[in-house]
């Protein structure tokens, strides 16, 4: 073999592997695509969809769902309407974010502010010292009536008056309240919305058609506590005739003030000692004898704690 390759052949060998372990070039990563900017819709876009076909309710969303920039001037509403973009649409470019549509109104029953609309009824605020919240007193009516004096006014031919009372039942109002003087809230069908009241029957209806609409017509009365019920004088029967209704020296004084519409303050003039009281409604009757008029009454009814 010649010298010249015989050194070759190893030169050769040698440069096989070193070429073999070159390292190739690491490929460069592709930059990200740039992101689409967001489209923006214009009155020309708002032409070319209704154009296309659209309806209005999807032209609505398109606008309200991205980025807007309409030319509202008078000169473009005016060119807009005359080339056939409707109303609704118009008045959503004008206005392009949604209306929120309000909470409906609901009625509380315990709420400390008087502002706050309530069902009709009284109410009486803190009726425990300090319990932050209005309860409300809950109706009942007289379950029957009595007399007393009977054989007074028989025996002397009716000169002495015979009083016909109201009676409720129960020794005691559930309602208990520990102020001497409370503060009382009247909440008359005035001071509730039309579409929040109930299809039924007012809790303020009194006689045949009529409605009560002012804590002046009802009376504040002290009950004389009996074993199993409570009663209150609602008329009187002598020889001059009959009188019903509660006694005006049995009412207990009150001031009453209207807040709004249908709302009424009301307190007592003096301090109520403990015993059991009513706001007493008349509700129709007028047969004192019979005892129609005790009978047809509603009372809201509360205790003073001792």
């Amino acid at each position: 073999m010649p010298v010249r390759a015989a050194f070759a052949l190893p030169l050769m060998l040698l440069a096989a592997p070193l070429s073999a372990q070159t390292t190739a070039p690491a490929a460069v990563a592709a930059a990200p695509a740039p992101a689409p900017a967001a489209e923006v819709v214009t009155n020309d876009t708002v032409i070319k969809l209704l154009g296309a076909g659209l309806g209005e309710a999807a032209v609505i969303a398109k606008i309200r769902s991205g980025n807007t920039s309409f030319d509202l001037s008078t000169d473009k509403l005016i060119e807009l309407k005359s080339k056939g973009v409707p109303n609704a649409v118009i008045a959503a470019m004008l206005d392009p974010k949604p209306t929120v549509a309000a909470a409906p109104q609901e009625l509380s029953l315990d709420s400390p502010d008087p502002l706050v609309r309530k069902f009709p009824g009284v109410y009486v605020l803190n009726a425990q010292p300090n319990d932050g919240k209005m309860t409300r007193l809950q109706p009942t009516s007289s379950s029957q009536a009595r007399t007393s004096g009977l054989l007074g006014y028989a025996f002397t031919l009716g000169l002495a008056p015979m009083d016909i009372q109201a009676a409720i039942n129960g020794p005691q109002a559930r309602v208990r309240v520990a102020s001497r003087r409370p503060t009382f809230y009247f909440y008359f069908d005035e001071s509730v919305p039309r579409a929040l009241q109930g299809a039924g029957n007012s809790l303020w209806a009194s006689g045949v058609g009529g409605l009560t609409s002012s804590p002046d017509e009802l009376s504040l009365v002290k009950f004389a506590e009996k074993k199993d019920r409570r009663e209150a004088r609602f008329g009187t029967v002598n020889i001059g005739g009959a009188k019903t209704g509660v006694m005006d020296k049995d009412r207990i004084p009150f001031q009453s003030d209207m807040i709004a519409p249908g709302l009424y303050k009301v307190t007592p003039n003096t301090d109520l000692g403990p015993g059991e009281y009513g706001f007493v409604q008349a509700t129709g009757g007028t047969g004192a004898l019979a005892g129609g008029g005790a009978s047809a009454a509603r009372v809201f009814d509360f205790g003073i704690a001792p």
